[in-house]
């Protein structure tokens, strides 16, 4: 810190490297939530990213854009505890005056070996898991709205999400098909996940976490856990275990027809959180 520009070592395999931008009031209700976790889900929401590849992060750098007046301690407390957290060191960034608050987070990460999983990979016969229950975050937003507290179990996971690093590292060590974090819902990213890989998919069951409706975990988004497809589910599990984490749910199989995409047996309708400018 404190040159033009940081400096790293070299990266071992790929250099994978992705961009985020949390803006208040479209990715924070400011009314609902403090400062510090805008700052807190702009690193994290980045880090997913990394984790979506398989990738161990080396570090980050932020920008801030803010009006006159704003807690800047405040934001980059939440980005300093994100960065200690997931141990990514934040080794630049830049200020300037704006008329929103904004936090755009620069990640750079390694894939040693194999290198990164896309979402391209996916192969008709392969297994569709997720690494964990959806619904958590958008059924945290709603509690809040009705006046939950802060500290309540599902309002946390909505203002702090955690990147699922470590899941994502030991899925690219068992040598899994493709892989994407659900950032906007699986109602939309399984969709992209089938376009990036021309197949379709058959879904038996959506994970549906406690206290959230099937709604909000098909589209409410913000869940970050791991899409991922792979022929050899036995060995992903193993892997997890191996690692001490928590075992992947099945949700389905991918088939090769690309216009085949179902739940339960009936059409998987296109739904999720949409970009807009």
């Amino acid at each position: 810190m404190g040159d033009d520009a940081a400096v790293l070592s070299p990266f071992v395999g790929e250099a994978i490297v992705s961009t985020d931008v949390a803006v208040l009031g479209v990715h924070l209700e400011a009314s609902l939530f403090p400062l510090e976790d805008l700052g807190y889900k702009a690193v994290t929401a980045a880090l997913s990213d990394l984790a979506a590849m398989g990738a161990r992060p080396r570090g980050l750098v932020v920008a801030v854009t803010a009006p006159p007046g704003t807690d800047l301690d405040a934001l980059h407390r939440g980005v300093a505890e994100a960065a200690a957290l997931t141990n990514t060191p934040v080794v630049g960034g830049d200020l300037s005056r704006a008329s929103d608050v904004a936090v755009t987070v620069t990640v750079f990460g390694e894939c040693p070996g194999r290198g990164a999983v896309l979402r391209s990979g996916a192969k008709e016969g392969d297994e569709l898991l997720v690494t964990g229950p959806l619904g958590r975050a958008a059924a945290g937003l709603r509690l809040r709205r009705e006046g939950a507290a802060l500290s309540n179990e599902l309002v946390e996971a909505h203002r702090r999400p955690w990147p699922r690093l470590a899941e994502g590292m030991a899925a690219r060590g068992a040598h899994v098909h493709a892989m994407m974090d659900l950032s906007d819902g699986i109602g939309l990213d399984l969709h992209r996940l089938a376009d990036a890989s021309n197949v379709g998919f058959a879904l038996e069951e959506i994970p549906v976490a406690p206290g959230a409706t099937e709604e909000e975990a098909t589209s409410g988004g913000e869940d970050y856990e791991l899409l991922i497809a792979t022929n050899d589910p036995g060995r992903l599990r193993m892997m997890f275990a191996d690692r001490g984490l928590r075992a992947p749910i099945t949700l389905g199989v991918v088939v090769g027809d690309p216009l085949v995409r179902t739940l339960r047996g009936e059409p998987f309708v296109r739904r999720g959180f949409e970009h807009q400018l």
